[in-house]
């Protein structure tokens, strides 16, 4: 596993503060033990932690985090990126599509599309991600995508959703109809792809889950049905996954560090079982 932060909040169009997630995070990871609730244990996993992409302005931040992916997906490590808001997912994409020859799929769990063009002129916005990822050559369909938990759309991804076959689980779907179901359509849909990316922004969860993240949504996924999706998603072939978008300034009980702290361990044991079949 390659592991690094990316603590960078400028594509952010409401509330700041995620560009400590990756600081915060490592703080209160040192303590745990390598083991899920379903007691898959992977302490014999070996994690490479690379520290932060630094960097004065977001081109070079970007340009770094992006060479970083491409390596890691070259050697074939599970990538693990902590953002920082959403926007870092872009440069992240871009290393993963320059390493592979073939198709890559897409899972975005986010109380948003983030299909938007452009936001108050950025291109490079956090809601911008997978209309960036949109002209990647090896993503390029909407169809590479699925977008679960949404529950939010702007003006501007009206046409652009309507007009296209998306896939989409809504989170009110994923309570009406269950865990069970929702993870059947997700591995009906993306079954065809060798290699998928997931991207967790920590607003899928509902509000009550995790305070601390700048754009929340209220109607989101419990944590039980975040962790139970999670479990299913990663007999997918998962080749790399981020959580971005934990802003512990704006919770004081750090509610969304600790589900994100909780996120990533479970995705590691998950990743650790179906690779060595434990």
């Amino acid at each position: 596993v390659v592991v690094f932060g990316i603590p960078f909040d400028g594509g952010v169009s409401f509330r700041a503060g995620a560009k400590d997630g990756p600081r915060e995070l490592r703080e209160i990871t040192y303590s745990i033990y390598p083991i899920t609730e379903r007691w898959e244990s992977f302490s014999d996993l070996k994690v490479l932690d690379l520290g932060d992409v630094q960097g004065k302005d977001r081109e070079k931040i970007f340009k770094k985090a992006e060479e970083i992916a491409y390596q890691a997906a070259k050697a074939k490590k599970l990538i693990t990126m902590i953002g920082g808001d959403h926007s870092t997912t872009i440069p992240v994409l871009r290393g993963i599509d320059k390493a592979l020859e073939d198709p890559l799929g897409i899972i975005h769990l986010d109380a948003h599309f983030d299909l938007c063009d452009e936001i108050d002129g950025n291109y490079l916005s956090h809601g911008s991600i997978e209309r960036r990822a949109l002209e990647l050559r090896n993503i390029s369909d909407i169809r590479n995508i699925f977008f679960v938990g949404v529950r939010s759309v702007e003006a501007q991804e009206l046409p652009f959703i309507r007009d296209k076959k998306i896939n989409m689980l809504k989170a009110m779907d994923i309570r009406r109809q269950g865990v069970g179901k929702s993870l059947e359509r997700i591995r009906e849909k993306m079954k065809k792809f060798s290699r998928i990316y997931l991207t967790i922004d920590i607003d899928v969860l509902d509000p009550a889950y995790a305070p601390g993240t700048g754009t929340p949504q209220f109607g989101g996924l419990d944590s039980r049905e975040l962790l139970d999706l999670l479990y299913g998603i990663f007999e997918l072939p998962i080749i790399g996954f981020d959580v971005v978008e934990v802003a512990p300034g704006l919770d004081d009980s750090k509610i969304a560090l600790f589900a994100a702290r909780k996120i990533i361990t479970e995705c590691w044991g998950h990743y650790y079982r179906k690779k060595f079949n434990q």
